[in-house]
């Protein structure tokens, strides 16, 4: 029985006991009342806390604080009297009395900031965020050094780094400061400076107050002084904005800055207006190391605001001199250089306002003193003026500058295009284009001064341009000319100034001109031929145009002595040669032109017209020597023989030999030059012609004259 009964106990075991109460179900909230109790007791902590700071106003944590600084910043760190570091009710305060924090040690003995007494609300979220917001600070007597060293170290940014951060000021909503000095120091800029900042109430019944500032220190050695004021208006306290008023003046310049500023420290995004006007608009640009042309007196007006590490100038509208200037640039304070970048416009750009660009003094050119005197009273006119070698290490530029007309009598240039981009020293102006008498001129200079002196590579080219516009355009009489011209001038000089480059310049220079079309008279004067002149004269001809085949004025450029190479227009009636040169160093010029007719004339001088001086002096001499020789000549035969003789001295024959116009079209050397038969010329040479006067060969008239242009200087 026992054993039958085992299954049915065994399955009453298995089955729950009746009438027995079910087990409870776990309680829900267990864990967020866990979690409650445990935020509770760090409320209570907190509260617990903040109770302690906020009954003892956290005196006992001075010498806490003075170790902990001290530790993060690596400088002496003392509060001498009262201290205080609590929250109220929700913002950090901040109280210390004789507060000193010490410089770095290359910074001299002294403190970096020291005060008699700093009280202050920090924003408690600000900490958190690192926004570094400052709702309130009272200063007294505060004196705050800050100082850069050559080695880009500075006295605000803490630690053992090697090198110095930006200056970054929290941002403060109100401020009542009173005695506080800061003092400014940057050799590498060369400045130095030293403000005070007090506040005191306004006036005006729209601001609490006003902090006003004054100071004064040297730039580069120039003396400089400025004054201004925050006027903090009520809306202050919830966000609102402050308003700046800022004049300096210093370096024959005077600068007023207004606007207003999200915050009495935060200077981005401000809005501000400047008003600029002095002697040199150079001067201001001096002040940071940027080399910029010297200009006359000048007024400028721009907005300013500043963006991340840039100061952007927009808006910008004034004069410089008697030329107008508008557009934006920015000034960016990046490293290892500052980076200038400008996009500008010139309505009418007046022609003394331009010199400086070249190196031309601009109150010099004004009263019309350009042309200065060299050793031996020789004159000159090319500009000796040095560049700025050392401010070019500061600064790299972008710059595009537009110019639509050029105020000058005589000088037919407008719509200039100037491209300029410096990067570490290498300036490059490309494009250099203007217009010049329905013809456009286009350049492309670089200017090397990582090499001392500065090595120049110039490219010029003009396009195929009317000589009759041309020459009315500089006030000569068209002349019934319907002849093109176009040039090229590819060169290398080694200087630092135009003229210094262009004395040990090499290269060649070319004016080619294609066929078209003089007056009889100016062909007929060119070679002295009286005899012509008069009949067409009689004849009502004068203004007979005469074919020009072609023509081509090219010199050779060797250490700054342009030898001509060669000079060759071949016309309809005779074919124009001319020698000589001119010299870049000391600026004397020996040129003399000559034309031998293609047909019988009676009486003909034959003998070159000879251009002479220098380029600021030169000098034409029509009766050469050659011509009196001939006279001489003339006046033999008449005494001899008859009065009628005398004319034999005068008569050409009309054997000059047409050009080749294939190389004179292209430019080509003298020793590249044919006849229209294709033989080698043999009457011009390079610096000369070839069947010389004086009976002696090319290349002892090319030693003679290069004797000649550099026994002057």
């Amino acid at each position: 029985m026992a054993d039958r009964d085992a299954p049915t106990e065994a399955a009453d075991k298995a089955l729950p006991p009746k009438n027995v109460p079910a087990k409870p179900a776990r309680a829900m909230g267990t864990p967020l009342a866990s979690g409650i109790a445990v935020l509770t007791t760090l409320l209570g902590l907190i509260v617990l806390a903040w109770t302690i700071l906020f009954i003892t106003k956290g005196r006992f944590l001075k010498h806490s604080f003075e170790r902990i600084v001290a530790g993060q910043t690596h400088r002496q760190v003392k509060v001498a009297g009262d201290f205080q570091l609590y929250f109220a009710p929700f913002n950090v305060k901040f109280v210390a009395e004789g507060l000193t924090v010490s410089n770095p040690e290359w910074a001299g003995k002294g403190n970096f900031f020291s005060a008699k007494k700093i009280d202050s609300r920090i924003s408690t979220w600000s900490l958190i965020t690192g926004n570094r917001r400052i709702n309130w600070l009272g200063l007294e007597d505060g004196h705050v050094d800050l100082q850069w060293d050559r080695q880009g170290r500075n006295t605000w940014t803490f630690g053992e780094k090697t090198s110095g951060k930006p200056l970054e000021l929290p941002i403060i909503r109100r401020a009542l400061v009173q005695g506080t000095m800061i003092r400014y120091v940057d050799p590498r800029m060369q400045i130095e400076a030293g403000i005070r900042i007090h506040t005191v109430e306004a006036k005006d019944t729209k601001f609490a107050s006003a902090i006003r500032f004054d100071g004064n220190g040297t730039a580069r050695g120039t003396r400089f002084t400025l004054a201004g004021a925050l006027l903090t208006p009520n809306a202050t306290v919830s966000g609102g904005q402050n308003q700046l008023q800022l004049h300096a003046e210093g370096v024959r310049t005077q600068i007023d800055l207004s606007g207003t500023l999200p915050g009495a420290t935060e200077i981005e995004g401000a809005d501000l207006h400047m008003d600029a006007r002095g002697q040199n608009l150079a001067d201001v640009f001096a002040v940071a190391g940027i080399a910029v042309p010297d200009t006359r007196s000048y007024r400028l007006r721009s907005a300013v605001t500043k963006h991340d590490e840039e100061w952007r100038f927009t808006g910008l509208k004034g004069r410089f001199g008697d030329s107008d200037l508008s557009g934006k640039f920015t000034v960016a304070m990046t490293e290892p250089r500052i980076m200038l970048t400008a996009d500008l416009a010139t309505h009418v750009l007046d022609i003394v306002d331009a010199g400086p660009f070249i190196g031309y003094n601009p109150q010099a050119s004004a009263a019309g003193k350009v042309v200065t005197r060299a050793a031996g009273g020789t004159p000159r006119i090319l500009p000796d003026a040095q560049l700025r070698i050392e401010a070019l290490k500061n600064f790299d530029a972008k710059v595009h500058w537009t110019v639509r007309t050029v105020r000058a009598e005589s000088l037919p240039i407008s719509n200039i295009e100037l491209g300029l981009d410096l990067d570490d020293r290498l300036l490059k102006l490309s494009p250099l284009n203007f217009s010049m008498a329905r013809g456009t001129v286009t350049s492309d200079i670089t200017l090397n001064a990582r090499r001392n002196p500065v090595f120049t590579d110039y490219e010029i080219r003009l396009s195929p341009t009317p000589m009759g516009t041309l020459l009315a355009g500089f006030g000569v009489d068209q002349s019934g000319t319907t002849g093109t011209l176009k040039a090229r001038i590819k060169m290398t000089g080694v200087g630092n100034s135009v003229h210094n480059s262009l004395s040990n310049s090499n290269g060649r220079i070319a004016v080619i001109m294609p066929k078209g079309s003089f007056w009889t008279r100016n062909i007929q004067l060119s070679e002295i031929d009286i005899g012509t002149f008069v009949q067409k004269m009689f004849e009502k001809k004068l203004k007979e145009p005469v074919q020009i085949n072609c023509g081509l004025i090219g010199f050779s450029v060797n250490n700054g002595i342009a030898a001509a190479d060669p000079i060759l227009i071949d016309t309809q009636k005779n074919v124009m040669l001319g020698r000589g040169g001119f010299s870049f160093k000391n600026e004397s010029v020996d040129l003399a032109f000559r034309a031998d007719s293609k047909k019988f004339s009676l009486f003909a001088g034959q003998s070159p017209v000879g251009i002479g001086g220098y380029f600021a002096a030169p000098k034409i001499d029509v009766v050469t020597p050659e011509l009196l020789s001939r006279a001489g000549a003339g006046l033999g035969l008449a005494m001899v023989a008859s009065p009628f003789a005398a004319v034999i001295a005068f008569v050409d024959v009309g054997d000059a030999k047409a050009a080749d116009c294939g190389p004179v079209l292209a430019g080509a050397s003298a020793q590249a030059q044919r006849t229209a038969k294709g033989k080698p010329r043999d009457d011009v040479g390079k610096g000369t012609t070839a069947k010389s006067e004086s009976g002696k060969s090319s290349a002892d008239e090319r030693k003679k004259q290069r004797k000649k242009f550099l026994g002057i200087f």
